[in-house]
């Protein structure tokens, strides 16, 4: 969404977003008085310029309880200070370049991505009547338990109702790896590895003949 009262600078931010492809103007708006607050929920990015009427932008923006993403646009850069402090990600002076442009929407993008990656590198695993939230990358192995499962992690073991089978197809495109009937493991966690035995922290884990081959095959590639 593009917050600006000055139809040159409209047009310059339109013309920079209809070029950049994972961009898609939601509405040009001269005054934030006029944006409701359920136009505003859909907005991932907001262009804001400063000197607006009725409302300076960034008063307009601590009105906001949960605002999106800000990147500033102004002439003036005397209000650099309290943009940042307000959490801004950019601060843009006009004229500003197309490259200088991509360059602030970009940090927007790959911080999102990694948002997205962290949040889908996480699980909630429900033991005991609780809810434990624990990241992929912190489990250490996982152990079958009869008609349960025990995820292991550095500070905690969690024991679920579960099976190893479901846990392979859900650690699909992680670093993980069966190495017996019972044992999934980090491969990322191998502290050495002796015989037919793999060391994680001060844990011993047998590697069976069945997956002993596709295991140190995976290792060297």
């Amino acid at each position: 969404m593009i917050l600006e009262d000055e139809s040159p600078a409209q047009d310059v931010l339109k013309g920079y977003i209809s070029k950049t492809p994972f961009l898609n103007c939601l509405g040009v708006y001269e005054s934030g008085l006029d944006i409701t607050q359920e136009k505003l929920e859909q907005v991932d990015l907001l262009f804001l310029d400063i000197q607006l009427p009725e409302l300076n932008g960034l008063s307009f923006l601590k009105t906001l309880n949960n605002p999106p993403v800000v990147i500033v646009t102004t002439a003036y850069p005397n209000y650099a200070i309290e943009a940042f402090e307000e959490a801004v990600v950019d601060y843009l002076l006009k004229p500003f370049s197309y490259e200088r442009f991509f360059k602030a929407v970009n940090r927007v993008r790959n911080n999102r991505k990694k948002q997205n990656r962290e949040a889908d590198n996480n699980l909630f695993l429900y033991a005991d009547k609780t809810l434990y939230n624990i990241s992929i990358e912190d489990i250490l192995f996982l152990k079958a338990e009869i008609d349960y499962v025990k995820v292991v992690t550095l500070k905690k073991s969690i024991l679920i109702l579960d099976s190893l089978r479901n846990w392979n197809e859900k650690l699909q495109g992680f670093s993980f790896m069966q190495v017996h009937r019972s044992y999934i493991i980090n491969i990322d966690k191998i502290s050495k590895i002796t015989g037919n035995q793999i060391f994680i922290e001060d844990m011993v884990i047998p590697i069976s003949k069945t997956y002993k081959e596709q295991f140190f095959s995976k290792l060297k590639s």
